[in-house]
């Protein structure tokens, strides 16, 4: 089970990165934007360090206080649950 918590948080952070690269490129361009719901929503459903890697890679959303707390907030929050598990696991 553990195995399938890790594969889906790798799977939605490379989402959420993706997410935010692409927001940036359209916010240069002008384009329609992702909404801030859509980025919070996939790093809250595990993309969490994704986002936050996103975030400082491509220079996007870091002025924006809720992001750069919250999606550190919500990396360790996953982060901690991936460790719970793990040492329930042992247990």
């Amino acid at each position: 089970m553990i195995i399938l918590i890790i594969a889906w948080l790798m799977l939605m952070s490379i989402a959420s990165f993706l997410l935010m690269g692409i927001d940036k490129q359209r916010a240069k361009s002008g384009a329609y934007r992702i909404s801030e719901k859509t980025l919070w929503l996939s790093a809250i459903a595990g993309g969490g360090l994704g986002a936050w890697i996103g975030m400082n890679h491509f220079r996007h959303k870091t002025k924006h206080t809720n992001f750069r707390i919250g999606l550190p907030l919500v990396t360790l929050l996953q982060l901690a649950l991936i460790a719970y598990l793990y040492i329930e696991k042992l247990n």
